[in-house]
């Protein structure tokens, strides 16, 4: 028998076909949790995210269009949400952040040679960013890896949007002296193009 596609299980699952929506969890719930995880640290944290990203998908099923893209791509990017609202909910300490930054450098599966050299990469950028003042350290890891805005990082960190921005423009500009190179470019002119906006 033929397994349906993600995109046939999508409609079904849009029209309240629970079949349909079992189907999909089981095929995709290895890769929604090891996303979970990769941004949380923590399984049992990672667990209630995954199972919350499947609720949403359900609730939300009639809104995936498989002309913007793949129903695991669209799962991911809901799962990599509900894990950031859990990151902000929980107001993570800032060696959590940093923690879970590194951990997801580290990619699995990977040949030797290639964890070796990406070790040695990881030690570098960990060095840089344990350098910082830690609310620099915390708001350019926000900034770049949770993708959080200058005004996010501030209500996370209750710090005004003035001083989150000023945190990130001086970690971001302390770390590419650091490392020699384009780090954090995207956060970069994100924070510039919400003070153009001022």
């Amino acid at each position: 028998m033929v397994e349906p596609g993600d995109d046939a299980l999508m409609a079904a699952m849009a029209a309240g076909d629970t079949d349909a929506a079992t189907r999909l969890v089981r095929r995709h719930q290895q890769r929604v949790f090891g996303l979970a995880m990769g941004i949380l640290g923590d399984a049992g944290r990672a667990e209630d995210v995954a199972q919350e990203a499947f609720v949403r998908a359900w609730r939300h099923a009639d809104a995936f269009d498989p002309r913007r893209g793949t129903a695991l791509g669209w799962l991911l990017t809901i799962a990599r949400n509900a894990a950031l609202d859990a990151l902000r909910a929980e107001r993570s300490r800032p060696s959590e952040v940093l923690d879970v930054f590194l951990a997801g450098l580290t990619a699995a599966g990977q040949a030797p040679d290639d964890q070796a050299v990406q070790g040695l990469e990881v030690d570098r950028v960990r060095a840089a960013l344990q350098a910082l003042p830690v609310g620099q350290r915390r708001a350019v890891v926000l900034a770049t890896y949770g993708g959080r805005t200058a005004r996010e990082v501030g209500e996370l960190d209750a710090v005004p949007l003035g001083t989150a921005k000023t945190r990130i423009r001086d970690g971001l500009r302390q770390l590419r002296r650091t490392l020699g190179a384009e780090v954090g470019t995207e956060a970069h002119d994100a924070t510039e193009a919400e003070e153009a906006e001022r």
